[in-house]
């Protein structure tokens, strides 16, 4: 495992590298990770759906749904919420700043893309008429509640969603290999998902899951659109998640181990 500041110094090449991914790689890589969260939020739901207790329920969708980071991080692919973290290598000054928010604006599309697919073929495929039907109903609910968090609810569970989702992917940047990388990520991701706390990409999933199961089997319901999937969800969330992301851990991160490296390597320059 390596060292905190070994990790900031590795950070760096990583996110240079993603940030200057071909732009039809970066895009099909970024679809495939869509499609990871997607299939985990999914196989969490299906898992939880019939748990009559609701914190009982909580805790298995959260020992679940750690498996769709696993993919991302172990199958190769790129998500938007961990790339946030570029920015440490926009602060180092490998890469500028345009380059990081094309990155990421390639990215979120992808993931977007990929996490409505999976929510499509989901409910198009009959999978929520499991149960008597019961997920199809379950599927709409939570999508209800999603999307009738206030503008400040959905930004600050963004935020701490985000806060935990890059500690994992810190942590597997350090892991020596892939059980490592495993039992490192699990912990923030298993955390985030008990807490409540609300992930962009996921919600790519859930809430246009919700929607297509509601048009399907024929579920009303008034408040839930695609306005207020991204109005009133995907943007704060969104919003929440860069912060708790590049913000508080990438710019954290960067100002705790790097910020001073480049003066204290111009200073022996100098010296010499």
């Amino acid at each position: 495992m390596l060292s905190p500041v070994q990790i900031a110094e590795k950070y760096v090449t990583v996110g240079k590298t993603k940030a200057n991914t071909p732009v039809a790689k970066l895009f099909l890589l970024s679809l495939f990770a869509g499609m990871f969260i997607a299939i985990a939020g999914a196989s969490a739901t299906i898992a939880s759906c019939m748990v009559e207790n609701a914190s009982t329920a909580r805790l298995v969708n959260s020992l679940i749904f750690p498996a769709g980071l696993v993919m991302v991080v172990l199958a190769g692919s790129e998500l938007f919420t961990g790339n946030c973290l570029i920015l440490i290598s926009v602060l180092r000054k490998e890469i500028n700043f345009l380059t990081y928010i094309k990155c990421l604006v390639i990215v979120y599309i992808g993931n977007l893309l990929g996490s409505i697919l999976v929510s499509a073929l989901f409910v198009y495929g009959h999978t929520p008429d499991l149960y008597g039907g019961k997920l199809a109903e379950v599927l709409t609910s939570t999508a209800i509640a999603k999307t009738s968090l206030s503008f400040s609810d959905a930004f600050i569970r963004g935020i701490l969603c985000n806060f935990l989702v890059c500690i994992a992917v810190w942590i597997t940047v350090g892991a020596a290999n892939a059980a490592d990388k495993v039992l490192g990520l699990y912990p923030p991701i298993f955390v985030f998902v008990l807490g409540g706390y609300e992930h962009c990409v996921a919600n790519m999933f859930y809430i246009p899951a919700g929607l297509f199961a509601a048009s399907e089997y024929s579920i009303t319901s008034e408040t839930l659109t695609w306005g207020a999937f991204f109005a009133k969800n995907l943007l704060p969330v969104t919003l929440g998640n860069i912060i708790g992301g590049a913000i508080i851990v990438g710019c954290g991160y960067w100002f705790a181990y790097l910020s001073n490296s480049k003066i204290k390597k111009t200073t022996v320059s100098n010296n010499k």
